[in-house]
């Protein structure tokens, strides 16, 4: 069964007795995102404050926000992936960071990952609440 609910995500991390299956989960989880065209991995969607490479390219409808991601490390893609599930094809109004930052607290990742990883997921989670507050004032 693919992973696709950040709920799923957070029953499973329950039930691993350690980190290595959690991280083994996050590598898989980076593995299912689709695909970024390499044309849109450029300077503009580069998130800044990130160690590894990570790119979010914004798409709006009007009303949702999608986002296409990717990294080239393994376990930051995983981190995307989590944050995907938090934010992707929602409103901009519903895109709340501090929500995000709280519901990824919750998986205990501040006290497992390196203080770069840490520190590029917080940057990631700025970025996609720029994005969101930029669609938001062009649906206005």
């Amino acid at each position: 069964m693919a992973i696709t609910r950040f709920e799923d995500v957070e029953a499973e991390f329950e039930a691993f007795d350690d980190w290595d299956d959690r991280y083994r989960l996050l590598i898989d989880l980076g593995r299912a995102i689709p695909a970024m065209d390499p044309a849109t991995k450029t300077d503009a969607n580069k998130v800044r404050g990130c160690a590894s490479q990570v790119w979010l390219q914004p798409h709006f409808d009007g009303t949702h926000l999608h986002l296409d991601a990717d990294s080239d490390a393994a376990i930051v893609k995983g981190l995307v992936a989590l944050v995907l599930m938090l934010a992707n094809g929602r409103t901009p109004a519903e895109i709340d960071t501090a929500n995000i930052r709280t519901r990824l607290d919750g998986l205990g990742l501040g006290r497992h990952l390196s203080s770069n990883r840490t520190q590029g997921l917080a940057s990631m989670v700025a970025r996609i609440g720029e994005l969101a507050r930029n669609a938001q004032s062009q649906a206005a």
